[in-house]
């Protein structure tokens, strides 16, 4: 009677510690897999060193976070804030790492708002401009209410002309949606509301001519018509 008690206690005993080991296994295989999965790294690179390092500042919220549920609209959210940057990727680099690359905005103009001064970039949207390390290159001033993302889309149209962009002093943004340009040698170019691409063009081949070197203004509102002007 007693060998059968003692069989018995034994079992449950045994029964016991295997459930116990069995809890303290699953315990520490879950905090290892937990550890293992712990954000230790969080790289953003495309700015310049000062940027990248202000960013990363913002992005310690989610260090020792879990990889696996860190919701990559988080980053998004903060990313699509900052008026520096003109695209990204976030990538998670299992177990703990996450890259984040960026691609600048390039710098198109300088404007004043609000009295103070910004650049325009590339991105349609404006950056202060005593926050930036000075650009080298010459940029013009653009003048008016202008919407930057509709003057971004005038960049291109001038680009992809013969219109030499580094060439313009300023331009000047009237609400028909028109623009006026000045170049670097005073010669003020009033272009048509429509048809910049050609307008420019042709802007690009009288403002050399010999005939002309006298003019200061050529406009081109009307359609098929130059009107030039010495004043």
């Amino acid at each position: 009677m007693h060998q059968q008690e003692d069989k018995k206690n034994k079992l449950i005993f045994y029964i016991f510690s295997l459930i116990l080991l069995s809890s303290i296994n699953n315990k520490v295989f879950s905090e290892k897999k937990y550890s293992l999965f712990k954000i230790n790294e969080i790289k953003v690179i495309g700015l310049f060193h000062k940027e990248n390092i202000e960013l990363s500042e913002e992005f310690k919220k989610f260090l020792f976070r879990n990889i696996l549920f860190v919701n990559q609209n988080s980053f998004n959210k903060i990313l699509n804030k900052n008026n520096l940057i003109q695209s990204f990727s976030v990538k998670k680099r299992y177990p703990n790492s996450i890259h984040i690359n960026i691609k600048r905005t390039d710098f198109l103009a300088l404007t004043i708002f609000n009295n103070k001064k910004y650049f325009i970039g590339s991105n349609g949207k404006l950056v202060e401009y005593e926050n930036i390390k000075k650009s080298e290159k010459k940029l013009p001033f653009v003048f008016g209410r202008v919407d930057y993302n509709n003057f971004a889309n005038f960049k291109k149209i001038v680009d992809k002309s013969d219109f030499d962009y580094g060439n313009i002093k300023l331009i000047y943004y009237f609400p028909n949606n028109r623009w006026d340009i000045k170049t670097r040698d005073d010669i003020l170019i009033r272009l048509p509301e429509k048809n910049y691409f050609n307008a420019l063009n042709f802007a690009n081949k009288i403002i050399y001519n010999k005939m002309f070197k006298n003019s200061k203004i050529f406009d081109l509102r009307i359609s098929n018509n130059l009107i030039i002007s010495n004043e």
